[in-house]
């Protein structure tokens, strides 16, 4: 059996942070981001693909923002514009890697999933919204917005007197269809799935589905996918080459090898930040304490060289 890994690709896989966002612009990072997993395919794995949405579904709901004001268009739930950015990214992923694939002379299938994942409508995330999303208010703004549609708004660091939405992250608990991943993927089909996190669910006392106004991150509903479908391993691609100690400081150290054990410590000792690195170490150490024989935390054009990517196990390899 081929091995089997998940890739979650970060948010700079698709819109860099000094971009307007143009399609064209988002094609062309996408196709140099997937150029780097044909490595992994030659070397015979089986490939699940999730992705971010951070910036698309922010302009999403300034999209809805925009036709309420300017044509008495409902705005649209959370999770119908999470489900939305993922249909939309899924397709451009689909699209840019079937070509690469067909440049590379590999015959694979590449299948989107819209994918619903189940949270606890009862998470302690509910009660402290964190997670800003969508533009900037005035104060008045966004006092008139809390009132209508019940929204919670936070004070906006970046920007003096602005305010920000802010809505729960609350933890995935279960992916919807992760059988159907497992077999796709291990038949030798490309999954894209839990685009963004995934659309976030819950199940009510009669069992139904219902939705959720929050976002999920990205990296661990990926640890979880990995982990409920036995992947080997799992990757995330991001903007740097390592996990480094004392990040920026002068006595800056690259670490290359970890144990489950000794990246618990290092975050015990805030080696690592909430915004940025912590939550993807912490998606990596879920992912091998659940039974993933290696997560690898590494920038995208150095998936290749194995020189480079910070590798965390449950225990140091012999």
């Amino acid at each position: 059996m081929n091995k089997l890994a998940v890739v979650a690709l970060g948010g700079n896989a698709l819109l860099r942070g000094n971009q307007k966002g143009t399609v064209e612009e988002q094609n062309a990072n996408t196709t140099d981001t997937l150029e780097n997993l044909i490595f992994l395919i030659k070397e015979g794995y089986d490939i699940v693909l999730a992705h971010g949405n951070g910036p698309q579904v922010g302009n999403i709901l300034m999209r809805n923002d925009a036709g309420e004001q300017m044509y008495n268009i409902p705005q649209m739930p959370l999770d119908i514009d999470v489900a939305d950015s993922q249909g939309g990214i899924g397709y451009m992923i689909e699209r840019n890697l079937r070509n690469i694939l067909k440049k590379h002379g590999i015959k694979k299938d590449v299948i989107t999933l819209v994918t619903q994942v189940v949270v606890d409508k009862d998470d302690p995330a509910f009660e402290n919204p964190t997670k800003r999303v969508g533009k900037i208010y005035t104060k008045e703004e966004a006092d008139a917005l809390a009132a209508d549609k019940g929204w919670i708004f936070k004070e906006e660091v970046k920007a003096d007197g602005g305010w920000r939405r802010v809505v729960p992250s609350p933890r995935p608990m279960r992916v919807m269809n992760e059988e159907i991943v497992s077999k796709l993927a291990r038949e030798g089909n490309i999954v894209i799935t839990v685009g963004g996190g995934g659309v976030p669910v819950y199940e009510d006392a009669e069992g139904q589905i219902c939705p959720v106004e929050g976002v999920i991150d990205k990296d661990l509903a990926s640890a979880l996918i990995g982990a409920r479908i036995k992947a080997d391993e799992f990757y995330i691609l991001t903007d740097v080459p390592y996990i480094y100690k004392n990040f920026k400081q002068p006595n800056e150290e690259i670490l290359e090898f970890l144990d489950y054990k000794d990246t618990m410590e290092l975050m015990k000792d805030g080696q690592f930040a909430e915004g940025s690195m912590a939550p993807k170490i912490r998606a990596c150490l879920e992912f091998v304490q659940n039974g993933g024989k290696k997560s690898v935390i590494t920038e995208a054009t150095k998936l290749e060289d194995r020189k480079y990517g910070s590798k965390i196990t449950m225990e140091y390899e012999n």
